[in-house]
Parts: C-alpha cells; structure tokens; sequence
C-alpha cells in the first residue's frame, strides 16, 4: 500500500515537473392512375411484404376496358420489398392511429396463395370415395379369406386393366372406385365359393394438368390423382396482379367443367365448385374483373374485385366485413376516376346501410370508398403531483368537478398538500389568457362548491406536497469516528450534531487532515477547473503560433515544433481533472468544541466527511533529488525534510517552495525569509525554475494554478482510497 501511495505522489510531482517545463519552453394511363392513387397513400401505411413471384405482365388494354384499374389500387412488389417500414392499416384495437387512409392495398385473397413452398406434395393418405376414378398407376390391395386365406397387391397397368390371380383380368381404368369394387367381387365369384374379399386402394397414381393464363406461375404440373382445382391454384401461386380470382375455369375435353370462385372459399369457406381434376385438365385463370376498394375503419381494408359490371355499396362493405367500432357513418367518400381526372363523387353518409337508400349507391370500376372514424373530442385534463396515478384524464367539460379527477387519480398521497393549484387557459380574440386558480383540496374532496370547481378542457392540475417536503436527507461519515455509516438529517441539522450521533471521535483521528466533500461544490470547482485549462488551452496556442512564426531556421523551427507537442501531451494530462468539492474545515479535539464555531456548518444531501487515520508522515515532491514520505518530527522547518530528501533538483525554484497543509490550505514555505513549520500530514513542494524571459506571466500563472491543483486532487485521492 505505501508503494501504491508513493507511486501517486511521484505522479502527481511527474505534473508539476511537466508543468513548469512548459511553462519555460519557447513556444515556437395505367401508370397514371397508379400514380395518382399512390400519392393519397398514409407516409406509414403499405400493405406487409411481399415475394415478388410473378413473371407475367398485365395485358396492355383488355376489350371490356377494365384493364386500366385493374392495378390501381395494388402496390408494386417490388416498391413493397424497397420500403419494409410501410405497414398495412392497424386496427384500433391493436392500437392503431385513428383516420389513417391509404390506397396502397393488397387485392383480397393475395396472401392466401403467398409463401407457397417450391415443391408440391398433396397430401397421399386420404380415405378415397366410391366416386374416384381409377386410371393407370392406381395400387389396389385385395384381401381374400374363405379355404384359404390371402393378401396381395396389383397395379392398373397402361391399358387399364389389373391381373387378378385365379380370377385374370379385370378392367380398371375408367371405373370408379365403386365400380371396381363390384367388378374384383364379381370376378372372383366365378371361381370362389363362401369367401369374404375386401378391396382398397393403395398408392395413387400422379398426373399432368396445366395451368394457362394470368397465373403467377402458369406451366404443367404433376399432382397427385386427389388433388382439386385449389390445390393445382396453390402449387401454381393462384392468379398473378392481373388474374381473376371469381372466374377460374376447368376446362376438359375443349369444355368448361366447372368455374371456381375463390371468393366462395376465402369468405364463407364454401368449396362446393372445388371439383377433383383429372389428367389432362386445363385451369384457366382469365383477367381480372372490374375492382372496387374500400379503407379506413372497415374490417378488412381491401382491393375486391367485382362478379359483374358494378357492385352497391353495402355489398362491398359486407364483402369487407363490416365497420369497426369506430367507424363513422355520417362521413363517407367515394373516389372515382373519370377523364384522366381524380373527383369526389360521393360525400355524405351511410347512416341507412338498406340498399334501396344510401347502401344501394352503385360503384363503378377502380371506384375508392374511405371510411372515416367518429371524431374525438379531446376533451382532457392533466393532473400531476402528489396523487397515486398522475395523467391524463377524460372529462365532461363543465361537468366533471375536481374531486371526481382526484378520485379517478387514486386519491391524493400521504404527503401532499390542502393547497392545489389549477391552471386554466382562456381562449379570447386578443389571444390566450392564462389563469391560476387556487384551491383547497381538502375541502373539495368534502364537496366544497367554492373548492370542488367543474373542470374545462386543458386544465392543468398540480397537488403539491407539503412545505419543504424531502423523504430523506443523507450524509455519510468515514474513518475515524465511533460509528461511520450514512445517516439521515433533517432540515437545519449541523456538522457536530452528526457527529455526536455517530458517537464522536476515535483515539486514532486525524482531525486535521479530515476532508469534507460537498456536491455542489464539486460542481463549483470543475466548472472553474475547465474554465482555466480552457484558458491554459488559448495561451499556449497564441504562444505556439508566435514562436512558429518567429523561427528563424529549421533548428528553432523544430524545437518550436518539439515544445507544441509537450504543451499537447501537458493539455492532454490536465483535461482529466475532476474536482473533489472539498471544503477547508477545521476540527478541535473534542465535537462539544466544534459547536457554535463557524466550522459547525449546516449539512446538505449528499455530504461526505472522512476523518483519516494519523498518518506521522510528511511528503516531500517536485524537484528533490528523491521525493518521498519522511517520519513526522514536531516542529521542523521545511528545509529539514527537504534535505532528507537529498536536497533540491538542478533546476528547483527553491524560493518558490510552498506547503500543502493537510486540511487542504497553502501556505509559502519561506514568510519574511523565515522557514515555515510543518505540521503532521503536510506536503512540501518544490517546483521547477522557469526560464527567465519565456513565455508570458499570465501563461506560468496558469499552468502553477492546475499543477497545484493536480496535486492537491492527488493528495486527496491518496487519503480516500487508503
């Protein structure tokens, strides 16, 4: 432990050396529609992202004329994967902002086919019905029990047929599975008598059927024999941007078997038209219909596309199921697009959904119907202070009296205040006018009228706390004393009060070397601190420049440089200072003694006082031949321990030695040409001799000023971590 205290003394000498050096150193069409309504989209509303699947384009212009809507209200993929942060509509109950409008929506039913893995693989173990047809491939497993008892398995061969041991061959293909039951039992009749048989299907054959039109991965694909339209629409990524969804065709043998609406399935779960496909099969997917979108407080914000030339508007809101809660019927707008042209052709409300009234407005192709919210009257106060749930609350203006907010709040806490202030902003035509009003909180929990005031909007509500109201205050006490520890105090309460309670001091006090710390001067001190080294900083810079520009050659060109860089090293040691916020006491020997001196102060939060063990040492730094901590002997002068210490450096300024009292005073080492004293716990320092004639005396000033001040941060330092 002495090592390490030497080690920081030698430091701290180290700086007052670098130091005084310095200081004596010379200082030498479609797309515009799509356009248009993606410029009325929300800054943070987008539908989720989404893979860009589809390699076909939508055709240029379609007979019926609804290919130019066709991609109005569907944002481009490849925009939707560019800007992740865009995000589809939230709805209220997730939180979601209210009247938030896009048209930047998905057409309904897109993320369904979305994420299909790459491989298609129905699914194989599935009961079969007597109505599926049987074709080459098809594994059938028969089990005979009768005199004998057997079990075995045929294929159905290319021509259709399956050879049947003991009873030959059967005709499979074509049959169903019905059918081919009744066959393989009739087949064996002929040759069995008093047998049981029972036959089942085993491993399915696959088949090829193609996929045409405006799919999103149109080709051929090979299925197995139960797959139906939906899952040939799933392996293939059902229709593209510009594929129907309610008119998907299965076409066979040149004929429509079947057309699909996908919508049957999404909305009601209706897979009535989902038929079985056969080899060969072709699903068709045509254009897309005419589209009509709806956003805002609807269930499900989308693009839908029509099953006929127009749709009313209920329907399409039933389609989108339904408002939310909070949806507003009397405000309602039905965006169209004619001429090249973006109009309002509907604003009003939808208060009668029957379709004979407003529910029965038709909408026509690319039409846009927003759905507002109820509007918000922000009817709030504010109330803070000393109650259980400061905050926001709702209130009826005029109404709504204090004590019904203070109750809302949890009522009001242990330390608060009778008197509470509310304040309350007029609105005239000159301008705000600002009132405070004072009440009695007490009484207006007891329903005083003159104190329990109806509220308005924007009040400002602020319980206070009881006067000079602080739960705890505490100081902490260390070293020598009976009982060290952090105690609290209360207001006005002095340095020898606490004291007395943590039972005076001990045999081994220092009392001289005690150090008293405060926050608020700590805060003091490092602004002062950063201002001097700030200045320090600017001296040494005009200093620098005036030597750079003075040299004469490259060899004082060089030694100017040589000094820039130590003032560098020198400013870079500095500007770690970090002040203690000591404050200078004096203890007497006794805490009785202490009281009614001005050294009694009143204590704040946060102070700190350490009583430090004696040390009967007095250091000796700066330039010695050996600096070092000598055993105290009562009353010598300095010079005696600076000759222990070998003496003075080369270049010491022996006239300029001081002492660093040990209750963090200064005084000259020499007064009157007389030798100072030095007391137990001291520091005698001897600087470096400054150069006559070098650099100005404001910049030495400077520099001797944070060199003391490094070291009495040092010292102190040293005495602390003990």
């Amino acid at each position: 432990m002495k090592q390490k205290n030497t080690a920081k003394k030698i430091v701290a000498a180290s700086i007052i050396a670098l130091a005084t050096f310095m200081a004596s150193a010379s200082f030498a069409e479609q797309g515009a529609n799509i356009a248009q309504l993606q410029s009325l989209a929300a800054p943070n509303m987008a539908p989720a992202e989404a893979p860009m699947e589809s390699s076909m384009e939508a055709p240029q212009e379609q007979p019926d004329g609804q290919s130019q809507y066709q991609q109005d209200f569907v944002l481009d993929r490849q925009e939707a994967s560019a800007d992740k942060k865009l995000k589809l509509p939230d709805d209220f109950l997730e939180g979601g902002d209210q009247n938030k409008h896009t048209t930047r929506l998905k057409r309904y039913g897109a993320e369904f086919f979305e994420g299909t893995p790459s491989t298609f693989a129905p699914v194989q173990d599935v009961p079969v019905g007597p109505d599926y047809v049987v074709g080459p491939g098809d594994e059938i497993r028969i089990s005979v029990w009768g005199l004998e008892e057997r079990h075995f398995s045929v294929t159905v061969d290319r021509n259709g047929s399956v050879s049947l041991p003991v009873a030959g061959v059967v005709g499979a293909a074509g049959l169903t599975f019905g059918q081919l039951q009744k066959a393989i039992e009739k087949a064996y009749a002929r040759f069995l008598n008093d047998f049981d048989i029972n036959v089942t299907m085993g491993r399915l054959h696959s088949m090829t059927v193609y996929v045409t039109g405006n799919a999103r991965r149109p080709g051929a694909y090979t299925v197995s024999s139960l797959s139906t339209v939906m899952n040939v629409l799933l392996a293939s990524g059902g229709p593209s941007e510009s594929g129907s969804m309610r008119k998907i065709q299965l076409k066979r043998g040149g004929k429509v078997i079947t057309t699909f609406d996908a919508y049957d399935l999404l909305m009601h779960g209706n897979k009535a038209n989902d038929v079985r496909v056969m080899a060969g099969d072709v699903l068709f997917i045509p254009t897309v219909g005419k589209l009509a979108a709806i956003t805002g407080d609807i269930r499900t914000p989308a693009v839908y596309e029509m099953k006929g030339d127009s749709i009313s508007l209920s329907e399409l809101i039933h389609m989108a199921g339904g408002l939310t809660q909070r949806a507003y019927k009397g405000r309602v707008q039905i965006e169209r697009f004619q001429d090249n042209q973006r109009r309002i052709t509907f604003e009003g409300d939808i208060v009668n959904l029957d379709p004979k009234a407003q529910g029965g407005i038709v909408l026509q192709n690319g039409d846009l119907v927003r759905i507002y919210p109820v509007p918000v009257a922000q009817a709030m106060i504010n109330i803070t202070g000393a109650v259980a749930q400061p905050g926001q609350f709702a209130i009826d203006a005029g109404s709504t009296k204090l004590a019904d907010v203070i109750r809302r709040a949890g009522g009001i806490l242990y330390m608060a205040s009778d008197r509470a202030e509310i304040t309350r902003v007029r609105v005239t035509q000159q301008g705000p006018i600002t009132d405070h009003i004072e009440v009695n909180v007490k009484k207006a929990l007891e329903g005083s009228i003159q104190d329990n005031i109806p509220l308005q909007i924007n009040d400002y509500i602020f319980i206070r706390n009881v006067p000079e109201w602080d739960l705890y205050r505490t100081v902490n006490i260390q070293g020598e004393v009976v009982y060290p520890g952090t105690y609290t105090i209360k207001k006005g309460e002095t340095l020898s009060s606490v004291l007395e309670r943590a039972g005076g001091f001990t045999s081994k006090a220092f009392r001289r070397g005690a150090i008293f710390t405060r926050e608020s001067e700590k805060k003091r001190q490092q602004e002062h601190i950063d201002e001097t080294v700030a200045r320090l900083r600017q001296e040494l810079s005009m200093t620098a420049m005036s030597a750079m520009n003075s040299a004469s050659n490259s060899d004082t060109a060089n030694a100017a440089q040589s000094q820039i860089q130590m003032q560098n090293d020198f400013l870079k040691s500095v500007q770690g200072l970090r002040a203690t916020g000591r404050i200078v006491i004096k203890l007497p020997d006794t805490v009785a003694m202490l009281k009614s001196t001005p050294y009694d102060i009143e204590m704040v939060e946060g102070d700190k006082l350490i009583i430090p063990t004696r040390p009967n040492t007095v250091h000796v730094l700066g330039m010695v031949q050996r600096a070092t901590s000598l055993i105290y002997r009562p009353n010598q002068p300095f010079s005696t321990y600076v000759k222990q210490a070998g003496g003075y450096a080369t270049y010491a300024n022996w006239k300029k030695t001081y002492i660093l009292r040990a209750d963090g005073s200064t005084v000259q080492a020499y007064f009157k040409n007389r030798p100072a004293i030095v007391e137990e716990g001291d520091a005698i320092v001897v600087p470096q001799k400054i150069m006559s004639g070098i650099g100005a005396r404001q910049t030495k000033d400077l520099i001797d000023m944070i060199s003391k001040t490094a070291l009495s941060i040092a010292l102190i330092d040293n005495t602390i971590n003990k």
